[in-house]
Formats: C-alpha cells, sequence, structure tokens
C-alpha cells in the first residue's frame, strides 16, 4: 500500500492501495505452480528485489529525493515492461498527488507522474532524509509483497513475519547500494511475462 512515513522514515499511516500490479504477478506465479510455499516466495520476492526494484527503482528514487527530475521520472515510467505495471505506477502517482493536494501541497509534480516521484516528492515537502525515505519506501514494498504472497499461496502469519525478518535485514545494505549506484539494471523477464498474465488471469484480486 501507498504509505505516508513519520519522520524516522518508517511506515506510518496507509494512505490507499499501493501495487496494484507491481510484484504482483506472484498471483500468476502462485497460479502456475512457481510460488508455492514459503521457500519460494520468498525466493520470487527476493528476485524481484535484488533484479528491479534494488537496482533500478531505488538508485533513481533516492536520486529523485535529493533532487525533482522530470527526466527521471519519464525514466521510471519507460522501465515498467508492460502496459499492466505502467499502468500502475501512473495510476498510484495520480492517486498519491491528489491526496496531497488535499492535504494542502502545493507546486506537485505535473503530467504522468510515476508513483516514485510522488513519494519523493512528499518525503522532501516534509523534510525526511532521503535515506530514512528510502528505507521507509523498501519495507513498504517488501511488507506489501508478504502480503500479498500470504494471502495468495496462502502462508500462514508466522511463514509472512518469518519472511519479512529474512528479506527486511537485506534493506539497510540494499539502500546503501542504491544510494551509491551509478549503473542502473532492471532484468526480471520472469514478472514481465507474468505481468501479461495478469490483466485476465481468474485470481485478479489486487485490481478492479
Amino acid at each position: 500500500m501507498i504509505v505516508v512515513t513519520n519522520n524516522k522514515g518508517r511506515p506510518g499511516v496507509a494512505t490507499t492501495a499501493r501495487r496494484l500490479a507491481e510484484g504482483r504477478p506472484d498471483l500468476a506465479a502462485i497460479e502456475a505452480g512457481i510460488v508455492k510455499d514459503a521457500d519460494s516466495a520468498e525466493r520470487w520476492i527476493t528476485d524481484v528485489l535484488e533484479f528491479s526494484v534494488g537496482s533500478m527503482e531505488a538508485p533513481l528514487l533516492f536520486r529523485l529525493l535529493k533532487k525533482h527530475s522530470p527526466e527521471i521520472n519519464e525514466q521510471i515510467l519507460a522501465s515498467r515492461e508492460t502496459a499492466e505495471l505502467r499502468a500502475e505506477t501512473a495510476q498510484m502517482g495520480y492517486s498519491l498527488c491528489r491526496l496531497l493536494g488535499e492535504l494542502g501541497m502545493r507546486d506537485l509534480p505535473a503530467g504522468e507522474v510515476a508513483f516514485p516521484t510522488a513519494f519523493a516528492f512528499a518525503a522532501r515537502q516534509w523534510g525526511i532524509e532521503p535515506r530514512e525515505a528510502l528505507l521507509g519506501y523498501l519495507w513498504s514494498w517488501l511488507e506489501n509483497q508478504v502480503m500479498a504472497a500470504v494471502k495468495g499461496v496462502p502462508l500462514g502469519q508466522t511463514a509472512g513475519q518469518k519472511i519479512l525478518l529474512s528479506i527486511g535485514n537485506s534493506l539497510p545494505s540494499i539502500a546503501e547500494q542504491a544510494m551509491e549506484s551509478k549503473n542502473l539494471a532492471n532484468f526480471t523477464p520472469g514478472l514481465a511475462m507474468l505481468s501479461t498474465r495478469h490483466e485476465t488471469q481468474y485470481s485478479r484480486i489486487f485490481r478492479s
């Protein structure tokens, strides 16, 4: 879900559903038998984090947390490999900008706004340190992936908490790498192919 981070960069008040499609092809992966238990769910989430979110989205987000850039916003939109993935980030960006406007913020990003761009704008406006905001963003992403697996596989709550603890311990190092990264990488062909199934798959519970 989209979260508003508090002044320590940790997830705070949930504002609306986050990640309509990004990572949600794990539902297609469940139907295909790729994700079928806690171990396979952890591998799936870890791979998406390592080969996409941590190596592409997080470095671009960190740059946006320091300074707004329409070029980086366009780069994030272009990095979405399917129409479903692009639609979710644009829709979430629009929804968050609308909420921020209702909260009294001005000079919001214009045009088609990716969700990380809107998130970064909010963090800058609230004076949240870039590193703390990045960690909050990564934790929010991880928590929602795990919740999707808990509901979709399904997994028990204890199994979900174990995955959170296991992968969560790696987030500080992923954030540090993202802050120092000069080379971007987004190589998750399995995610892209399963995303193409998400629009018509039976268990499409994360988007209406």
